[in-house]
């Protein structure tokens, strides 16, 4: 059902990328209740990761509605997020049309929940397509600890999660080592 309200427009950005536009789900209240929904119960851990910018879109409406979303760490552009000395890090990404950055402050971690001794991650984003992105942010999430009122905790991508999945590019293949891959849609034959 839901993935009659994608469009699709081809050689977007580039020439040989179809792009895949999950934007309708926001025009039809109900749809966009049920679609977060859905994709609340597929995460695991209290903490979630969201890339700007459909990932924030689609992440944040969880910390309203689904009880085991309790804090957001947002993942930014270059020169888009403030920061105190030390407490950005970057992260070099490849993605299907290009390598490119993205950045996250390790206090938005320590503002999390912390289960034991580890933050927990789930990594979010509206589409799976080779995985470049999430695989570069899993991998320098789980090289961190983070310190919290004196105490240091590891962190750790517990999970992903995607609304769309483009099952042809494999992305989930690259993924699977680090952590389970969750999609509420697969779609076939996009690439």
């Amino acid at each position: 059902m839901y993935q009659d309200y994608l469009k699709f427009y081809p050689d977007f950005p580039i020439k040989g990328v179809n792009f895949v536009d999950v934007l309708p789900f926001m025009q039809d209240k109900e749809l966009f209740i049920s679609i977060i929904k859905d994709l609340g119960k597929m995460v695991v851990s209290p903490n979630l990761v969201a890339p700007e910018a459909r990932g924030f879109l689609f992440a944040t409406p969880m910390l309203t509605i689904c009880d085991n979303v309790r804090n957001i760490l947002t993942l930014r552009k270059k020169g888009k997020i403030p920061y105190a000395e030390g407490d950005l890090i970057q992260v070099d990404i490849v993605k299907e049309y290009g390598k490119d950055e993205v950045f996250f402050r390790k206090s938005d971690i320590a503002a999390g929940i912390p289960e034991g001794d580890t933050f927990n991650l789930t990594i979010f984003d509206d589409i799976l397509a080779t995985g470049g992105t999430a695989c570069g942010v899993a991998k320098a999430l789980n090289a961190l600890t983070v310190e919290k009122d004196g105490k240091e905790y590891k962190v750790k991508v517990t999970d992903f999660v995607f609304m769309v999945e483009l099952d042809d590019l494999k992305g989930a293949e690259i993924l699977k080592d680090i952590a389970p891959v969750k999609s509420l849609i697969h779609l076939q034959g996009t690439d």
